[in-house]
């Protein structure tokens, strides 16, 4: 599985136009909790190889525009670390710091 960096607000526009499910992560490299996030979410990621549902990765701090945009586009509060669930133009789950757990997020994706 290829985590897929967003780097423009017109890929932000383009997961909000699809009609299929896609996970957003949200990461700061300067916070240890989003770094631990990030290894778990690796780890949960590796160990389910066969995930059909695109990743994305955020770096809030060099795509803090991006990040916005997402937290807007979205309706939901910035944090970070933080993870979405996505669909149509709509968050369908949303969780952050500890909470984040890919095996959490699959409940929410049909």
């Amino acid at each position: 599985m290829n985590w897929i960096t967003v780097t423009s607000e017109e890929e932000v526009q383009g997961i909000y136009d699809s009609t299929d499910y896609s996970i957003i992560y949200k990461h700061s490299p300067r916070c240890m909790t989003s770094l631990m996030a990030y290894r778990q979410l690796k780890s949960e990621v590796s160990a389910v190889p066969n995930i059909s549902v695109p990743i994305y990765i955020v770096d809030v701090i060099s795509n803090r525009k991006e990040s916005r945009v997402i937290a807007d586009s979205f309706k939901v509060e910035h944090q970070s670390p933080q993870l979405l669930v996505v669909k149509n133009g709509e968050c369908v789950y949303d969780s952050s710091h500890e909470d984040i757990s890919l095996q959490d997020t699959f409940q929410f994706i049909q």
